[in-house]
């Protein structure tokens, strides 16, 4: 395993050539699935690297990241410490591409970085179709292995057997 190195200087690690990036996507997003799917088959100029945020080894290649945050966006991370969210993220990743490296330059002046918002925010509005209600009527995010977010409480755990809020052991 390799881990990415702490860069001190934000503007420094700028000048530093990248030579791979991490991906970090939601593993229980269908869309995301499929994007990373389609990502592994395309021709790569830097290799991406494809792991599930919040995922244990994110966790140990990433400690200073915000893991929580790392679930709601995507978030790529340099070889030498760069970091991106959001339609910034995108467009590094097109970048990386091959075919795709034309359209990363387009996307990566103002109005192109309006357009790639605009697609981030339409994915965005495509997961939060996943927001669900509870049996309180509240709002929450539901994810297949049983984890689900509620906004006032947080992440909470309702997998077999632990209805009504109480796990058995």
């Amino acid at each position: 395993m390799s881990t990415a190195p702490t860069v001190q200087d934000r503007a420094a690690a700028a000048r530093v050539p990248v030579r791979r990036l991490t991906v970090l996507y939601d593993a229980e997003c269908a869309l995301c699935a499929h994007v990373r799917d389609w990502l592994a088959r395309q021709r790569q100029l830097v290799p991406l690297e494809l792991i599930p945020a919040g995922s244990a080894e994110a966790r140990a290649r990433f400690p200073g990241l915000d893991h929580a945050g790392t679930l709601d966006d995507i978030t790529v991370v340099g070889d030498t410490g760069q970091l991106w969210q959001g339609a910034a993220a995108w467009v590094v990743v097109l970048w990386a591409l091959r075919e795709h490296r034309p359209l990363a330059h387009r996307l990566s002046g103002p109005s192109g970085m309006r357009l790639a918002k605009g697609a981030a925010l339409a994915a965005a509005k495509w997961r939060d179709g996943r927001w669900g209600r509870d049996q309180q009527g509240r709002e929450v995010y539901r994810r297949t292995d049983g984890w689900s977010y509620d906004p006032s409480w947080g992440w909470r755990y309702t997998g077999p057997g632990c209805e009504g809020g109480a796990c058995a052991q």
